[in-house]
């Protein structure tokens, strides 16, 4: 069943993150057009945060908002709630997976991304993934699973139960060791006295040589040194081979026992994206011209983590959530410039710098496109404020910065709540074999 019921200009927007919910925000201010947003979920994610939302940090109201309660006062926006499976771009149609179908006069493709593996036996099954609400939930039940079956057994301590491994040395792997080093030092003593907290080891492993690649030389360095202060091993320029269920083998003949393995190392695009009649390129990503459109497609516009979005020297710009939300803006105004019968203008990212938290007063930033660096209580009051900017809603933004406030002055995290049970079951008596030289 194909659903289209009005005259006016429709746009079906697939995805309700960074890209999409910008795009229907910008549309919603007028009446003039329908929009269609759907999304799998009946929230917009704050994904910059789920690492918080992991590490009892944050709850999960601070890092999902309702899409519909967003949109409720604009009677031009509908919001559906879909899993879309594939699209027809000629016809501007997509499908979701309990068989309905839209049409629109535009079709914004903002599915976004889906974790990499890399091809690793086992991350599948085994790692905790660091993408969606869900994927956070579990992560943050995993972590709290471990301490509260040391704490009735102590001897899984020697087991590897205070182990946390994470892979990959971007922004998202080191906000998360800096945040778990964070939980183990400062919040854990309060709640488990009688546990040998000494004994929990935090890794981060990368095959790089250096944390946060793209930020400048210094801030390489600033990273390593703000997560060796916090306890954190660094494991660089080693790769992973494998996760099994109880370690993590690597690529120099160790291993590390272990039951909480976080995967940040790397995304490729959602599972639309082989499914949408466009012809994909670097990881797995849509090719789109500079104005955000397909070539040979008219009135469909790719966006965000979805889309590699040319920029100069023949680059593509990096999957941030900045640069997503932008697009989505811009998309609208180009859509409008359609409707008018003018000339779409090609995309121009206004580049704020990118950062990355490493924990309790530590931070990195490089700041606009000669990336001037900035660290420590400078670049973490510069983190907060970019990162509460860039939420939706007053209300997210005030209750995001009472929890940080609450954790920061009182070191305590009173949100550490076990409620994934299909996580939290660990057979601690299903090892594998032990043969081979054990990381303690």
């Amino acid at each position: 069943m194909v659903v289209n019921t009005s005259t006016k200009m429709h746009v079906v927007i697939v995805g309700g993150g960074f890209a999409g919910f910008a795009c229907a925000r910008e549309l919603a201010k007028s009446n003039e057009v329908r929009v269609t947003l759907i999304d799998k979920n009946n929230y917009h994610q704050f994904q910059p945060l789920l690492y918080q939302l992991a590490t009892s940090v944050l709850g999960t109201d601070d890092i999902a908002t309702s899409i519909r309660q967003f949109f409720c006062g604009h009677p031009n926006v509908e919001v559906k709630l879909g899993e879309v499976i594939a699209a027809d771009p000629k016809t501007r149609t997509i499908h979701t997976r309990d068989g309905q179908s839209y049409q629109g006069d535009f079709l914004v493709l903002a599915a976004g991304s889906q974790v990499n593996f890399f091809g690793t036996v086992g991350a599948k099954e085994n790692a905790f993934p660091l993408y969606s609400v869900e994927d956070a939930q579990r992560l943050r039940s995993r972590i709290l699973t471990v301490f509260e079956d040391a704490d009735r057994d102590p001897k899984l301590v020697g087991q590897g139960a205070l182990n946390f491994v994470i892979v990959g040395g971007g922004p998202t792997g080191v906000e998360t060791a800096g945040a778990l080093a964070d939980m183990i030092r400062l919040n854990m003593p309060r709640e488990y006295p009688d546990l040998a907290l000494q004994q929990a080891r935090v890794y981060l492993i990368d095959h790089g040589h250096a944390l946060l690649g793209p930020f400048p030389v210094e801030a390489h360095e600033y990273a390593a040194r703000a997560l060796q202060r916090k306890g954190v091993q660094l494991r660089l320029g080693i790769g992973v081979k494998e996760v099994a269920p109880d370690r993590v083998l690597l690529s120099d003949g160790t291993s590390i026992p272990t039951r909480t393995v976080v995967w940040a190392g790397g995304l490729m695009a959602s599972p639309l994206a082989a499914n949408a009649g466009l012809r994909q390129g670097h990881g797995g990503r849509i090719a789109v011209r500079p104005d955000l459109t397909v070539e040979g497609f008219p009135g469909v516009y790719v966006l965000g983590d979805f889309a590699n979005i040319p920029c100069a020297d023949d680059e593509t710009l990096p999957q941030l959530g900045s640069v997503a939300q932008q697009c989505g803006r811009w998309t609208a105004q180009n859509i409008w410039a359609e409707i008018a019968g003018e000339t779409r203008t090609p995309f121009h990212y206004h580049d704020k710098g990118i950062m990355a938290m490493i924990g309790r007063d530590a931070a990195v930033a490089a700041v606009g496109q000669k990336r001037h660096e900035l660290d420590g209580p400078i670049a973490f009051a510069a983190w907060l404020g970019l990162h509460a900017l860039l939420m939706s809603g007053v209300r997210a933004r005030i209750e995001t910065f009472v929890d940080w406030a609450w954790g920061y002055f009182s070191r305590a995290r009173p949100i550490q709540v076990l409620d994934r049970t299909d996580t939290s079951r660990i057979d601690w008596d299903n090892d594998t074999n032990r043969e081979g030289n054990l990381a303690a």
